[in-house]
């Protein structure tokens, strides 16, 4: 006896620029994924296409449901995912993730100019909504890419050590990442435009500020600033690349290198993770 234990089918990276005109106009620039779980075992198991909505078919609900207008990604996530819920009923579960590509404004002698944008930097916004038949819908909100880097106020000693162990302790290093953040909120009402900003900016003065005594040391107080900040946020979940600087041995050369000159590598690199909650604010 054969039968299907799990299935997914959907349509990936369908990118989506909206222009809202007018004397000053805005623009939003997303790529939107979707997965539809549900039960489809017909299809596979016979051919059987009766309940399977075409992908090329959410394809065009994504800029269909854009016409109206976009909003706030989460706020567009969950327009989709009713919508789907509503003329689907085979689905179990649907998902609907979004990332933006940020622009901001390019600044002239006259201002902020009313139709010409660069790129914001290489962050990109994120935000992943799931929902089910007689369920609420869940809503994650996100960045990816945010690069940060200080050239002091960060060390790491006091380590474990082991026969394989040559790293050398510091009390002064760069200390560069990639910054990956997922936050959950623990209400409904919420005002994901403002949270985003204020997010962003915690992570990065935190970072800042912050007297490092490792990756992991400092993940935990950006995470903090953001839950004590934030009361709608309930749960962050942080991961941080730890994008190594090393010093580099100018001796070969006749040369003293005074903690000025660094390579820059990519690989290997460390990878720190972590979530922080506040205790009861998720709902049961």
């Amino acid at each position: 006896m054969v039968r299907l234990t799990e299935n997914a089918y959907g349509k990936s990276r369908v990118r989506l620029v909206r222009v809202d005109r007018g004397p000053r106009q805005a623009l939003r620039d997303l790529t939107v994924d979707i997965r539809f779980v549900g039960r489809y075992d017909d299809c596979y198991a016979a051919g059987d296409n009766r309940a399977v909505l075409p992908t090329d078919t959410m394809k065009n609900t994504v800029y269909a449901l854009a016409a109206v207008g976009i909003g706030e990604p989460e706020a567009f996530g969950l327009r989709m995912v009713r919508h789907f819920l509503d003329g689907n009923s085979e689905l179990d579960e649907v998902e609907v993730r979004l990332a933006e590509r940020l622009w901001e404004r390019i600044a002239t002698a006259g201002g902020a100019h009313p139709h010409a944008f660069s790129a914001a930097g290489n962050t990109m916004r994120t935000a992943a909504v799931s929902g089910a038949h007689r369920a609420a819908p869940r809503v994650v909100s996100g960045l990816r890419d945010l690069e940060l880097l200080k050239t002091t106020g960060s060390g790491f000693a006091g380590f474990r050590r082991d026969p394989y162990t040559t790293l050398a302790e510091t009390a002064d290093r760069i200390l560069a990442t990639t910054v990956r953040a997922d936050w959950t909120y623990g209400r409904d009402e919420v005002d994901y435009g403002a949270v985003f900003a204020d997010v962003r900016q915690i992570l990065a003065s935190t970072f800042a500020a912050h007297d490092s005594r490792s990756a992991q040391h400092t993940l935990w107080a950006m995470g903090e600033a953001v839950l004590q900040a934030r009361p709608e946020v309930a749960r962050i979940h942080l991961v941080l690349p730890n994008r190594h600087h090393l010093v580099v041995d100018l001796s070969p050369l006749g040369l003293e290198n005074r903690g000025e000159i660094f390579v820059a590598t990519e690989e290997p690199h460390g990878l720190i993770e972590g979530t922080l909650e506040r205790d009861g604010s998720l709902p049961p």
